[in-house]
């Protein structure tokens, strides 16, 4: 099976909106573990080939870098015009008062979507994405501290507080660590539970469940 072609949208979004997900992904992943397994750590044989095979875009309008949260620069890897086709795509909260959403990411969003890809947004990346239209009549989450200025501004999405929402091919997300609650989630749902366990074992996380309201050890993210 081919790698999964994975996509981050490089708005100006909040470090951790981003990070925090990618990072459950990468501590699952087929390269990680089998970097384990070749360092000869115990109990790891065998688990590189029922972890996550993914590939990461980093995907901006230009090749100019894009400055995010806490002064930090990042450089994109590809852009809207040259991204190879994914899987699924990312979309990290912005500042939901200055952030406009630029023509060229709406329109690469709603490509993305109308070729039945997944779509993840975490913190106000759902609201930042809503002007696409892509959300309008479904059920969706955005940052907590956004709701009541969503409804306002895109009242043809169903906003909700929620952890998170899964509404068909459209996973959204509250908060930073709501999209890492989140993201647990969808690896145990999509692989082996060792492969869930291991991953956030690394990271010393412990998801909560949907409702937010108790902490889940890696063993029950089920």
């Amino acid at each position: 099976m081919a790698p999964i072609q994975f996509g981050i949208l490089m708005i100006p979004y909040q470090m951790l909106d981003v990070a925090g997900p990618v990072d459950i992904l990468s501590t699952s992943s087929k390269t990680l573990l089998a970097s384990y397994e070749a360092a000869g750590i115990p109990g790891m044989a065998g688990l590189s080939e029922k972890a996550i095979d993914i590939e990461f875009h980093h995907i901006n309008t230009t090749m100019d870098p894009v400055l995010m949260t806490a002064n930090i620069n990042l450089v994109p890897t590809t852009t809207v015009d040259s991204c190879p086709p994914l899987d699924y795509l990312l979309i990290g909260g912005p500042d939901p008062v200055t952030f406009k959403l630029d023509d060229r990411f709406a329109d690469f969003i709603r490509k993305h979507v109308a070729a039945g890809k997944g779509v993840f947004t975490t913190c106000t990346g759902g609201l930042a994405i809503s002007s696409s239209g892509v959300l309008d009549g479904r059920k969706a989450t955005t940052n907590h501290q956004a709701l009541e200025i969503a409804k306002q501004l895109r009242p043809q999405v169903n906003w909700v507080k929620e952890q998170w929402v899964e509404d068909g091919q459209f996973w959204t997300a509250g908060g930073a660590c709501a999209g890492m609650d989140m993201f647990s989630h969808w690896v145990a749902k999509h692989y082996e539970p060792e492969i869930a366990a291991l991953g956030l074992a690394g990271l010393d996380f412990e998801p909560r469940d949907i409702e937010g309201k108790r902490a889940l050890r890696a063993e029950q993210v089920v």
